[in-house]
């Protein structure tokens, strides 16, 4: 009886209680029913009683068929599933490896055992065993992380999971999804704008038969660039090209350092009519109107570096630039400046006040411009200053200063914090000899008044640029801000004949082209000498200028030292090193790789000094064939082809000279 009760286990679904009650419901019934009919009529009774014991009977066994199917079901199921446990670990495309705490293999699945070449590796080390997967583990177990990482190994994609507290590590090839993801990334589109920076100066002066030759030639040649890399390029104005291509399209273009911007600029300087290209695009966006947007940004950007480059740029990441190599070209209409000098004027009106800010520690450019803004500002009735501690300045922009205060007319500069306390939703500020926000002379002003900001600047425009400026009038083939102001104010006409500059101010304009053209050998051309003359004109004084730009001793000695310590590090590259544990002025580290040109063989020059406690400042300077702006900006500097800087914390001079000098080598990798 025992047996069979173990037998007949039943089913948890035949032991619920409710269906237990039921059928004893049933049963009992059953039997009521058969005794009141052996009462009424023994024969239907019996009847009855033989039905209830044949329904009883059938009630068991059939219970005992059931449970015993189902517990074969059971069986059957629980065999099955582990079964098909077995074939997953086994067969499915999971790479399975158990290890213990001296990270010997303590079993492998036969899947991973396919990577593995098939050899004996129970009990062997990983590292043994392959050691790329030895570092794959160790990296994954120093992450202290459970979670997927992409990893590289045996000429596959893995998505690889280490539970090292079990010894587990779990690899899943995804390999021929990575290569769909690869071909969805390379075959994405990139749109690019080319222009043609100089086409409207050249074709004013060309006969119609030559300007067609010309336009040949480009069209020509930019069309087998196009081919050779399978993009699609379509004219859309004399000067203007749209170009499309595949992102893997791109990278190969990438690789060729976008060759075709030399090979115009060379062949076309062969012909005597030199044109250079500016190049902009975009790409990484779902949006093509994004892409779109971006690559006309990108060229922007591009022609306010000076021309002759490209920039690569997707939405919301850093820029990369290829070409720069050759100088701005001057421009030969001061149209541009007459347009800059009424539509700021007209600013100008509808402002409260106006202030103008330098750069940090500014010169005699930055403070010269700034004055020239200020007074056509006041040409026109309107509140004006120029930002500046008068207590911490440079000696040359201290001596104007106290000459200023000499002759009554320092209502010119205002603090800082009185500045800030001035502003109001109508105030205008203008950024003038720079345009990067982060070295600007007052941050809280800028923060203030970002949303009215006026950029007059003669530096390659870089990736840290206002966003929404109200005017940008950036122009990198001028030496000098003063020289842009000063022909803006040429444009200005005051009332009654009365001038916008004193003779001081003119004078201290003048000395910002000496200071930056390094007393006119530098970065000057025709207009600057035009500027120059100008100045002249209504009253500055170079005599004047000399004194204000006179080196004190000391000064001249700390830079003879700086000078000193000059070294060739490359052909035609000298690098100046101050001590790592004295601060030297940034003014003097400016001077002496200025200096430094003057020797002989020195086309570039960099000088390394420590600004503060935490800071390094690099100075650079150039004759004109290295791109020394290119240089610093790969050490999170900028400035112009030929006079740029950059500075760096947390780290000592010589570290400083390591990374100049690896900067030096890329740059000379892509410029080969």
């Amino acid at each position: 009886m025992k047996d069979f009760l173990r037998k007949l286990e039943l089913p948890a679904f035949i032991r619920d209680s409710r269906l237990t009650a039921s059928v004893i419901i049933i049963l009992v019934l059953s039997l009521l029913g058969g005794i009141i009919g052996m009462i009424m009529n023994p024969l239907f009774g019996l009847a009855l009683v033989l039905i209830f014991i044949l329904t009883v009977v059938f009630a068991i066994y059939g219970t005992y068929v059931l449970a015993g199917n189902a517990n074969n079901y059971a069986i059957n199921l629980s065999y099955r599933i582990k079964r098909s446990e077995q074939e997953a670990m086994i067969k499915m495309p999971l790479g399975i490896l158990l290890y213990d705490d001296e990270h010997k293999v303590q079993w492998v699945n036969p899947y991973l055992q396919l990577y593995l070449k098939d050899d004996d590796v129970i009990g062997h080390t990983i590292e043994s065993v392959d050691p790329n997967l030895d570092k794959l583990l160790n990296a994954a177990v120093k992450a202290k992380t459970a979670e997927n990482r992409i990893v590289q190994w045996d000429g596959h994609k893995f998505e690889m999971v280490v539970q090292d507290d079990l010894g587990v590590i779990y690899l899943l090839d995804i390999t021929k999804y990575a290569k769909i993801e690869e071909k969805y990334k390379a075959e994405r589109l990139a749109i690019g704008q080319i222009f043609i920076d100089n086409y409207d100066e050249l074709s004013e002066t060309m006969h119609d038969q030559d300007l067609a030759s010309m336009s040949s030639y480009i069209q020509n040649t930019l069309s087998d660039y196009a081919k050779k890399f399978k993009a699609y390029l379509k004219r859309i104005d004399e000067d203007h090209f749209l170009i499309l291509m595949h992102m893997h399209e791109l990278s190969k273009m990438e690789k060729d350092k976008f060759s075709v911007l030399d090979k115009i600029r060379q062949e076309t300087s062969r012909s005597n009519m030199p044109l250079t290209l500016s190049i902009g695009i975009a790409f990484g966006s779902d949006s093509l109107t994004e892409v779109a947007n971006q690559a006309q940004s990108n060229l922007d950007l591009a022609l306010g570096r000076g021309g002759d480059q490209v920039v690569l740029r997707q939405p919301g990441k850093d820029a990369r630039f290829y070409g720069g190599k050759s100088n701005p070209m001057e421009k030969r209409t001061r149209v541009r400046a007459r347009m800059v000098s009424q539509a700021i004027s007209e600013l100008f009106k509808d402002a409260d006040q106006v202030f103008v800010v330098g750069h940090q520690r500014p010169d005699m450019d930055s403070v010269g411009s700034g004055i020239g803004v200020v007074k056509i500002a006041r040409l026109h009735g309107v509140k004006a200053h120029f930002v500046l501690d008068t207590i911490k300045t440079n000696y040359d922009v201290g001596r104007l200063v106290v000459r200023m205060q000499e002759k009554h007319d320092n209502d010119i500069f205002i603090d800082p914090k009185d500045a800030l306390d001035a502003t109001t939703d109508k105030s205008v500020l203008v950024m003038v000899d720079h345009s990067k926000y982060s070295i600007t002379y007052s941050k809280d002003l800028y923060d203030r008044l970002k949303n009215r900001i006026i950029v007059i600047d003669h530096h390659r425009r870089g990736e840290e640029f206002p966003e929404n400026p109200m005017l940008t009038y950036v122009e990198p083939y001028a030496s000098s801000a003063c020289e842009l102001v000063t022909e803006m104010i040429e444009y200005q006409q005051p009332a009654g004949g009365k001038r916008v500059l004193t003779d001081l101010e003119a004078t201290a304009m003048l000395a910002g082209i000496v200071v930056d053209t390094k007393k006119f050998s530098l970065r000057t051309g025709t207009r600057t000498f035009d500027a120059a003359s100008y100045l002249r004109s209504i009253g500055a004084d170079s005599a004047v200028v000399s004194s204000l730009l006179k080196e004190d001793i000391d000064s001249f000695l700390e830079r003879t030292h700086l000078v000193a310590t000059l070294k060739m590090v490359k052909p035609h590259m000298a690098v100046i090193c101050g001590p790592d544990d004295q601060v030297i002025d940034p003014i003097i580290t400016a001077q002496a790789a200025d200096t430094a040109l003057d020797l002989e063989n020195v086309g570039a020059s960099f000088a390394i000094t420590r600004r503060n406690q935490d800071t390094i400042g690099i100075s650079a300077r150039s004759m004109g064939k290295i791109n020394v702006q290119i240089i610093m900006e790969k050490l999170g500097g900028g400035g112009h082809l030929s006079n740029a800087a950059t500075q760096i914390k947390g780290i000592t001079v010589d570290e400083a000279r390591k990374k100049l000098l690896a900067a030096i080598d890329e740059y000379e990798n892509e410029n080969e």
